[in-house]
């Protein structure tokens, strides 16, 4: 395993030490002491750490190399009537189009497990996909979740500038015929190939600014069926004779997460005290037990199971520990009482942002800011709609302190992307990455890049937690509540398997199966949040909504995943991959 240094160092102590040694002699005969004492070393100067202007010069010296492997080779037959809308053929021509631009296009929010692809080609057949592996990769199933349509696009290494407002293409039951800032509509789409076919004659989805909108939407008819955020009193601003709930725990969990690439928080001392300072308990009470939380998530980015412990971040809060750490490395308090960086003579201001309209995050903020500022930090509300923080903000890195649900697939190999250096977005890898924390630790991310290829399971668990300790010492993150997916939907206005995929991380992915119960030909899903842009591979595919919109009802895949937190094969395949270890 390679150990490499970040190009900024963050040190554990911002100061040495200051050591006094004695030595003392005597004998049976003569009492006698000697004290030689040696002088005390001046205290470092205090290291200051890139400011938000210096963020795009940050780099890193972080890489990694697989374990060696003659690799693998995972072959996929395609079914023989599998098409496009236009009635044109999938083909190896889609898989190798999906990974050229998921590896190579600047901004792509995720190239891991495409890096590990030396070639797409032609089998047999070009019905026959044919993939080579440099290495054994454990979560292939996670690739060509949602393929492209490699006659859609110019430039397959580029597709940066492609679907800024439709994607004209489908290989599902839908297809989209619009797309605008106020609606997406979608209709059956007659090439579809499977037996799962559209029932309703429109899928339209509609954007509502928040929940108080959403409950009106729903309760006077507007919409058929909505997917709010969980918070106290949903049933009661809900109820309806015609509205029926249903409330599930999946993959996703909240959390607050501290960017450390830049600003406040680069600074290692400071980002440690700030984060013993936050009482997640009393938090919890306040916030989450009217949702029905019984304990705050101490697993740190991702739900109980096999992968956690469960103690990673257990006794996380010590603010007598947080006021010692910052007074031991020359922090002092001012006038206003809040701490003052010794190198630069000033309070951090700390940018903590959250999108605008969710209650749950807004009254978190009212209630948590008053205590940090009472404890010295200097706390302030910097947030911006939806849009603006999933799919601009956060990919750039452009706050201290963020509060979000992440919506995580089965496989734990989502980990890698997301907090491993090499995916940190850089302007030396073309802002690749999706590690929005900007958080570097090189034992972490081997431990995080090789649990990837280890094909034991109890071993893999084991790299997992090690790195979510270590997640838990670098005070990356603190893991807040495994948050329950709620569906709300008219009795009277759909039909069918509506509450069968709600905690899938594709969530209502069966919207094509619900059936019209009112006549208007049409089923009506209200969002709550949406997209700007609607490109798959960078930025714009950071935002679940804008996936849950429009990804997912257009792109097929070879793999999808199942209510109960599995990977199946979906109809674009015979059967199961052929996978050759070489």
């Amino acid at each position: 395993m390679k150990q490499h240094s970040k190009a900024i160092r963050f040190a554990a102590s911002l100061f040495a030490v200051a050591l006094v040694a004695s030595a003392c002699g005597g004998s049976d005969d003569e009492e006698a002491v000697t004290e030689e004492t040696v002088a005390e070393e001046p205290a470092a100067e205090p290291v200051s750490y890139p400011t938000l202007e210096q963020c795009a010069e940050v780099t890193y010296d972080y890489s990694y190399t697989p374990p060696a492997s003659a690799g693998m080779t995972v072959t996929y037959d395609l079914a023989d009537e599998a098409v496009w809308e236009d009635g044109s053929p999938i083909t190896f021509a889609d898989f190798k189009a999906t990974w050229e631009a998921a590896l190579n296009t600047p901004g792509s929010i995720s190239t891991v497990g495409y890096d590990q692809i030396t070639s797409v080609a032609a089998g047999s057949s070009d019905k026959q996909v044919v993939i080579d592996f440099k290495s054994v990769y454990g979560p292939y199933k996670g690739l060509f979740g949602g393929l492209l349509k490699a006659s859609s696009v110019e430039n397959t290494s580029d597709i940066s500038a492609d679907f800024a407002e439709f994607i004209g293409f489908s290989g599902r039951p839908w297809k989209m015929k619009s797309w605008s800032p106020s609606q997406v509509v979608y209709v059956p789409n007659d090439k579809y190939w499977g037996a799962d076919k559209a029932v309703a004659k429109q899928l339209v989805m509609v954007p509502l600014a928040d929940s108080d909108t959403e409950a009106a939407a729903l309760k006077a008819g507007e919409i058929d069926f909505a997917y709010p955020q969980f918070f106290g009193g949903i049933e009661e601003a809900f109820a309806d004779p015609n509205i029926t709930l249903k409330k599930e725990f999946g993959g996703d969990y909240e959390g607050f997460y501290f960017q450390q690439k830049c600003g406040p928080f680069a600074n290692p001392v400071f980002r440690a005290a700030f984060s013993k300072s936050i009482d997640r308990d009393a938090l919890f009470q306040q916030i989450y037990v009217p949702l029905g939380g019984e304990s705050p998530l101490q697993c740190g980015p991702m739900v109980p199971g096999p992968y956690c412990n469960g103690d990673e971040f257990a006794n996380a809060y010590d603010p007598a520990g947080a006021e010692a750490l910052l007074t031991e490395n020359g922090w002092t308090k001012g006038a206003d009482g809040y701490w003052i960086d010794p190198s630069t003579g000033a309070a951090p201001d700390i940018r903590w942002i959250i999108n605008t309209g969710n209650t749950r995050r807004e009254n978190t903020q009212a209630y948590l800011i008053p205590l940090l500022n009472a404890a010295g930090f200097k706390v302030r509300a910097d947030n911006c709609d939806a849009a603006c923080y999933f799919q601009q903000r956060l990919p750039a890195l452009d706050y201290d302190m963020a509060m979000y649900i992440s919506t995580a697939p089965p496989d734990p190999g989502y980990l890698t992307p997301s907090f491993t250096c090499d995916q940190i977005p850089t302007e030396a890898n073309s802002n690749q990455g999706q590690n929005s924390q900007g958080w570097c630790n090189a034992e972490a991310s081997d431990l995080l890049h090789n649990a990837d290829f280890e094909p034991d399971a109890a071993k893999r668990a084991e790299m997992i937690k090690s790195a979510l300790k270590l997640m838990a010492a670098d005070s990356v993150m603190l893991p807040l509540f495994q948050f329950p997916k709620s569906g709300f939907w008219r009795t009277d206005k759909v039909g069918g398997p509506v509450d069968a995929e709600l905690r899938n991380f594709t969530s209502f992915i069966n919207n094509h199966l619900w059936t019209d119960l009112d006549g208007d030909g049409k089923v009506v899903i209200g969002a709550e949040q949406w997209p700007e842009c609607l490109n798959p591979v960078t930025e714009c595919a950071n935002s679940s909504w804008m996936v849950w919109t429009t990804i997912n009802q257009v792109m097929p895949g070879a793999f999808a995943t199942t209510n109960d937190g599995a990977y199946v094969i979906t109809n674009l395949l015979k059967g199961e991959p052929k996978v050759a270890i070489k």
